[in-house]
């Protein structure tokens, strides 16, 4: 094998050495490659052009494709709603539970017992 600096790419192209006497140079060879690449890929583009003149849409497709969207977005509505309500009325039980366990005597600053401050009236000197 010719591993010289003299190798070009293509000798990379061919599975294996060629069978002497063929008269197949390279470049017939890659032009038959390309020929025949160039040939299925046009049976292939016909056969599916065939395949899909064959095919006919459904005349409703319109309608039921925009009829499911319109179920789709009232479901997505429906569900957005029901969501808030369950976070407001959840948010709403929490609120009054804990102002429900707000300790039942006054607290200091309105308890109204003790003797009036010195820095500022009290109610009874503020009565007539």
């Amino acid at each position: 094998m010719n591993d010289g600096p003299d190798r070009t790419e293509n000798d990379h192209d061919h599975a294996g050495p060629r069978p002497p006497g063929t008269g197949l140079t390279e470049r017939t060879e890659r032009t038959e490659r390309t020929e025949r690449t160039e040939r299925t890929e046009r049976e292939l583009r016909d056969a599916l052009e065939a395949l899909a003149g064959g095919v006919l849409p459904d005349p409703d497709a319109y309608r039921t494709a925009r009829g499911e969207w319109l179920r789709r977005e009232r479901r997505r509505r429906l569900v957005l709603t029901v969501l808030v309500a369950v976070v407001f009325t959840l948010a709403t039980l929490i609120g009054l539970w804990v102002l429900n366990q707000a300790p039942a005597e006054p607290g200091v600053i309105f308890s109204g017992t003790g003797s009036p401050s010195a820095d500022g009236p009290s109610l009874t000197r503020l009565r007539p």
